[in-house]
C-alpha cells in the first residue's frame, strides 16, 4: 500500500484509500511534494491479541531443577 499520497489522488480515491488501510497503518497526504495530513487507520483487528488458552505451552522452563519455582509458593 501507498505511504504518502497528493491531495489530487486522495480526493479521487478516498474511500477506497479507508478501506484499504490495514489497522494502525498511517498514508501520509501530501501538496506540493509537502506533507499536510496523515490518514490513519483507527480499526482494531480482531485476531490481534489471542484468546483465553491459546498461549499454552509458549513459555519455556530452562532450569532442570525446581529452584525457579519457590518464589511461586505462595501461588500453588
Amino acid at each position: 500500500m501507498l505511504t504518502s499520497i497528493t491531495i489530487e489522488e486522495a480526493q479521487a480515491r478516498l474511500k477506497d484509500l479507508i478501506h484499504k488501510l490495514n489497522p494502525g497503518q498511517e498514508l501520509i497526504i501530501t501538496e506540493n511534494e509537502q506533507p499536510i495530513a496523515k490518514l490513519i487507520s483507527q480499526l482494531q483487528n480482531s485476531q490481534q491479541r489471542p484468546g483465553p488458552g491459546l498461549c499454552k505451552g509458549m513459555i519455556t522452563i530452562i532450569a532442570e531443577d525446581d529452584d525457579h519455582l519457590k518464589d511461586f509458593v505462595e501461588y500453588m
